[in-house]
């Protein structure tokens, strides 16, 4: 029994190392990361897929492109958006204008829009449905649950520990001095 717990602590640790080791080396390696969460891009980035995306100029950006960005605010959408630029052109003031579209959606998005920074970041590699446990983690339940949990089990098996070393500990003698012996 103790050999099989020994197994499993171990491939535990191995997990949740190489969990982090995932969590962290993008970033590590110059990419951002991102979840996608919803349906846009279903067939080429399905919902809970993990992107990553590399920093490019906003110059070098082409037509067929898969970016993240913030709409415009007059979009009304207020969370960031990975679509693919399906048009580019220019203002009056010959800034870029950009058009994005969701492999999934019929139309291209209703609004046109200009980077404001000289960098922006483009999908170079995905890893579907990984980031379903990123989703979860999102959740404030989930996350009570997966630190709660074993946090319970933690002070379940101390509680038996203690109560195990009380019961066998020897009783202590009452009334008694060392060296002294009574009448």
């Amino acid at each position: 029994m103790k050999r099989l717990g020994a197994w499993f602590g171990t491939a535990l640790l191995a997990v949740v190392t190489l969990a982090a080791t995932a969590y962290v080396l993008p970033s590590l390696l110059g990419y951002e990361r991102y979840v996608i969460t919803g349906g846009s891009m279903d067939g080429t980035y399905d919902k809970g897929s993990i992107v990553l995306e590399r920093a490019v100029p906003a110059a070098d950006l082409r037509v067929g492109d898969v970016i993240t960005y913030q709409p415009p605010a007059s979009s009304g959408v207020t969370t960031l958006v990975t679509h693919r630029i399906v048009r580019i052109g220019h203002d009056a003031a010959g800034r870029q204008v950009l058009r994005t579209q969701g492999d999934a959606n019929p139309d291209p998005d209703p609004w046109r829009f200009s980077l404001e920074s000289d960098q922006q970041p483009v999908v170079t590699a995905s890893f579907p449905y990984a980031g379903h446990v990123m989703i979860a983690l999102a959740d404030r339940h989930t996350r009570m649950a997966i630190v709660g949990i074993p946090a319970a089990i933690v002070a379940l098996i101390s509680l038996v520990q203690l109560i195990g070393a009380l019961r066998e500990r020897p009783a202590s003698p009452v009334g008694r001095v060392a060296g002294i012996t009574g009448p």
